[in-house]
């Protein structure tokens, strides 16, 4: 890759680094005026600027960081090193007068291997499916295939990237096709079945694990795929004293129409051609402290944002932590199905 593909200016709105972010897949954009390094952004730059309410429209040198770390460029043989001290994931190397020479990339699978998660992974996996039929029809909904695999194994996949091997999934409808194929796999990793007997929401069926799973856990829907570093989701939950995280996408989405403004008598105050409306919303993946699953009341139907929700009026943190549009898949109805499918073979 070249240095110039990272190379933005101070102007750029964020959306559109965003954008390039996720391109690029580097985590990392430079403010560099003929080369000479001004400043970097990161994915996480531009997540705390969100999470502080920023625009999207605003633009990147507004939240860029200009302390950024780097070495000379005769100093490569100490940037391995450098990188795992700082915990960063990309390093410039400069000139003695500031111009990037280099920019030197930590191994991914090594970052992963020393960033090992030992947390359980709680599958929802017993709804019917009903916005995939007629595919749910003749499978349960995390058999359906994305590819090669069925998508609940790309979802393990997912999470044992980061040393996670721990997994639990409740199961209800056709639970026993589900059973069958795990049982028949080759696997490096643990599952333990959950049986609903009753349908019970999207949260009821976490009673089901009472002294099954004690700290905190990620739970997930058995239809979408996140791809982020899980565990900088998990220091975000701990630095934050989250009871539960969200993890959520920003969607940008623009009306095709002009948009009318009424005033109160009902007459035109004001057009809008084709606005945009920028919003999170939930992607059905959680970071959750064991203590939801022992208060939970057995046998209960309930939604998981209903918990969430009765948490956050006794005062308990929920947070939130933002991710991509590009970077949530969900394959809850058929053509999200074939989207996904599409962005899994492109990567």
């Amino acid at each position: 890759m070249l240095i110039d593909e990272l190379i933005i200016n101070e102007d750029m709105p964020v959306l559109q680094a965003m954008q390039l972010l996720n391109e690029k897949e580097k985590k990392i954009l430079f403010i560099a005026p003929e080369l000479k390094l001004k400043a970097v952004l990161t994915d996480g730059d531009i997540r705390r600027h969100i999470l502080r309410g920023g625009r999207l429209d605003a633009k990147v040198g507004e939240m860029a960081n200009y302390n950024f770390l780097s070495l000379k460029a005769g100093q490569r043989s100490q940037a391995n090193a450098f990188m795992i001290k700082h915990s960063i994931y990309a390093l410039p190397l400069l000139d003695n007068d500031g111009v990037i020479t280099d920019v030197i990339f930590f191994d991914e699978s090594s970052v992963k291997v020393n960033k090992k998660l030992d947390l359980p992974v709680v599958i929802m996996a017993g709804g019917l499916g009903t916005r995939l039929y007629p595919y749910t029809k003749i499978l349960p909904k995390p058999l359906i295939p994305v590819g090669e695999k069925p998508i609940i194994e790309h979802i393990i996949d997912h999470f044992k990237a980061f040393g996670i091997k721990d997994f639990k999934i409740i199961v209800n409808h056709k639970k026993n096709m589900i059973k069958a194929y795990f049982n028949e796999l080759c696997k490096d990793y643990n599952v333990d079945f959950a049986d609903e007997e009753v349908f019970l929401g999207t949260g009821g069926g976490l009673a089901l694990l009472k002294d099954k799973v004690k700290g905190p856990f990620f739970l997930t829907n058995c239809d979408v795929l996140i791809e982020a570093d899980y565990n900088d989701i998990y220091k975000f939950h701990q630095k934050n004293g989250n009871l539960i995280t969200v993890v959520c996408a920003l969607k940008h989405v623009t009306i095709p129409y002009g948009v009318f403004n009424l005033n109160s008598d009902g007459e035109i105050d004001s057009v809008t051609e084709k606005p945009t409306f920028n919003f999170l919303t939930n992607t059905g993946m959680y970071l959750v402290d064991g203590r939801i699953i022992e208060e939970l009341e057995e046998g209960k139907a309930i939604g998981f944002p209903d918990i969430m929700e009765s948490y956050r009026a006794k005062g308990f943190k929920v947070g939130v932590y933002p991710v991509s549009e590009d970077s949530w898949m969900d394959m809850g109805q058929l053509e999200e199905l074939e989207a996904m499918r599409r962005q899994l073979e492109n990567k």
